[in-house]
């Protein structure tokens, strides 16, 4: 006879746990939001290949973040325990930061 598996997903639990596993997803999309942020923020003028290439260096390091982030959070404790709203950041942040570098 077997017995009744029990649950390690208990609701009451959950909370403790997105807010210890959110570190480190905090941790990779602050310095994203902040390459992305001065990417949008740098306007090179027409003669500014030097500003144009840091741009495009600041997008890629926001690529670079995202990618890190958006690997932690495929992982299946992650995916189990948090939100698939947590996917959503690193993909606007990536989208908007290729954008920039693409449209100089």
């Amino acid at each position: 006879m077997r017995l009744p598996r029990e649950n390690i997903d208990l609701p009451e639990d959950r909370g403790c746990l997105q807010w210890v596993l959110g570190i480190p997803l905090a941790l990779s999309y602050v310095p994203a939001v902040f390459t992305c942020y001065v990417a949008l923020s740098l306007r090179p003028g027409p003669h500014d290949d030097l500003v144009r290439e840091d741009v495009r260096f600041l997008a890629g390091c926001c690529l670079a973040l995202c990618l890190a982030g958006l690997l932690i959070t495929i992982t299946p404790l992650f995916r189990r325990t948090m939100g698939r709203w947590w996917f959503a950041l690193p993909f606007l942040l990536a989208t908007v930061a290729y954008v920039r570098a693409q449209t100089l």
